[in-house]
């Protein structure tokens, strides 16, 4: 058990260094996370300040009128839909890029840009298929405390890897939300062990790299003296930033990668050495 897992993360862990050698060709891609992520931060600043005013966050109770449940779960769909356009819109950017530069050729950030922006009906649609995805998830686990939230965690896992390869055929492809999740769903049956062990592999990995920093904040706090807490407090939230960063660039070009094997174009040349291949020959068996 101990030895696959470890077979496991170590095979995570060249799909990283296949994806790092495409992110160093270009490391300008780094500020499309980073726009995703203060867009992100603006989206959730504008629902959460006039809600916590207004207290319109607390679940409606038995009692609650048709009235407040319409606002309650309304508000969260604004807030999901707006969240799944700015993290799309972004990823979307991304995966261009990398598309091209797995395929040999040039691509900025610009280029990305104006392709979402071309896309952009597109990606609105896929964020109001998600946004409705995730507003029944919430409506899931507030019915029941336990047992709903064990359903949705379960039902949302499984649309996490189901739609995994969505995003970048609706980029690529020009096509609608629904076919891109039905190709997605289509290629999941070849590619399901690349997905799940890119996933969380890449997610257990950063989260051991980010152990730094919060050792930094410890050693900060053992000093006892403000400076160096406050120092140690903005190097550890620097250094989350900027792992934060790379590991939205290297999941956007996994997928990018993960994408082009599973539509038949064979393994891009970083990937190379039938590393994505391998992770299907190990399900298989």
């Amino acid at each position: 058990m101990l030895t696959r897992m470890v077979n496991r993360m170590s095979y995570t862990w060249s799909l990283m260094g296949a994806s790092w050698r495409v992110l160093k060709q270009d490391a300008s891609l780094l500020l499309l996370p980073l726009l995703s992520g203060i867009c992100c931060l603006l989206v959730t600043a504008s629902f959460v300040l006039p809600v916590a005013v207004t207290g319109a966050w607390q679940p409606p109770g038995e009692g609650a009128t048709a009235g407040e449940m319409v606002v309650y779960y309304g508000l969260f769909f604004l807030f999901y839909f707006a969240n799944y356009f700015v993290i799309t819109f972004f990823n979307s950017a991304v995966i261009v890029c990398a598309v091209a530069r797995l395929h040999g050729r040039e691509a900025s950030v610009g280029t990305g840009l104006s392709t979402a922006f071309r896309r952009i009906h597109l990606i609105l649609g896929w964020a109001l298929f998600s946004a409705t995805v995730g507003l029944v998830l919430r409506i899931i686990a507030d019915n029941s405390k336990t047992v709903g939230a064990i359903v949705a965690s379960v039902l949302g896992a499984a649309w996490s890897i189901i739609s995994f390869l969505a995003v970048p055929v609706l980029v690529v492809e020009n096509v609608g939300p629904f076919y891109a999740f039905k190709r997605s769903a289509v290629m999941l049956k070849r590619t399901w062990g690349e997905q799940i062990m890119g996933n969380f592999g890449f997610g257990v990995i950063f989260f051991v790299l980010g152990i730094p920093a919060f050792i930094i904040v410890g050693i900060a706090v053992a000093t006892g003296t403000p400076t160096a807490l406050a120092l140690g407090i903005a190097l550890a939230v620097i250094y989350l930033i900027l792992l934060g960063l790379v590991q939205a660039a290297l999941q956007a070009i996994f997928q990018a990668a993960l994408y082009l094997y599973a539509r038949g174009d064979g393994e891009p040349a970083a990937f190379g050495g039938g590393l994505l291949a391998a992770a299907a020959s190990r399900t298989e068996s």
